[in-house]
């Protein structure tokens, strides 16, 4: 049996659930209600592109401080010139050893990002070339001359780009571009002769 004073107290709460309900929802879809943490709605710093009275220009987004280098790059300082190849060709050593697990992922970039021009056997018949959409023949990698260059002028190439084909160094991480010249040099000769 409920006593009479749990009984007023029941109906005192159900009257006040019922206004809280009643008067907190309304139809109006402009009014967002009220804030309780207006810092979470209203931004402290400035937007990006928004106006700064702070800097110099105006601008929020700000130009980086002229030779800075982003975190865990180091610049690449051979020039894309004939002169800058052959220097990377005398100077520049390629750092991984020849084994399976090199090779295997240099063939998996080769796959994605010199197949469609140079062809899987690296004979220059890429796709690109070979239905049209792209005018300029691609270097054979299987001539005695290419695979006797030395493996910085392969990699200064994939980094800079040559005269037709542009630059890999922001696609291809370093030391991938290392294992794409073990692949070219060591597996894909045995893979052109075989197809």
């Amino acid at each position: 049996m409920i006593t009479k004073n749990l009984k007023g107290y029941l109906i005192y709460c159900i009257i006040m659930i019922i206004g809280l309900l009643q008067f907190s929802c309304d139809n109006k879809k402009t009014q967002r209600g009220y804030e309780y943490f207006p810092d979470m709605v209203n931004s402290i710093p400035y937007d990006t592109y928004s106006e700064n009275p702070n800097t110099v220009d105006g601008k929020t987004a700000q130009h980086a401080v002229v030779g800075t280098i982003p975190r865990h790059m180091v610049p690449y300082t051979y020039p894309n010139t004939s002169e800058g190849l052959k220097m990377a060709g005398k100077e520049l050593e390629n750092p991984f050893q020849v084994n399976r697990s090199n090779i295997k992922r240099g063939e998996v970039e080769y796959n994605v990002f010199c197949a469609n021009c140079h062809g899987l056997t690296g004979k220059g018949d890429g796709n690109l070339y070979t239905s049209g959409k792209y005018k300029s023949e691609p270097v054979s990698f299987m001539t005695p001359e290419m695979l006797k260059k030395p493996d910085g002028e392969y990699f200064h190439t994939i980094t800079v780009g040559s005269a037709v084909m542009g630059s890999f160094g922001s696609l291809i991480r370093p030391q991938d571009r290392w294992k794409i010249v073990l692949y070219i040099k060591n597996k894909l000769p045995k893979a052109g002769k075989s197809k």
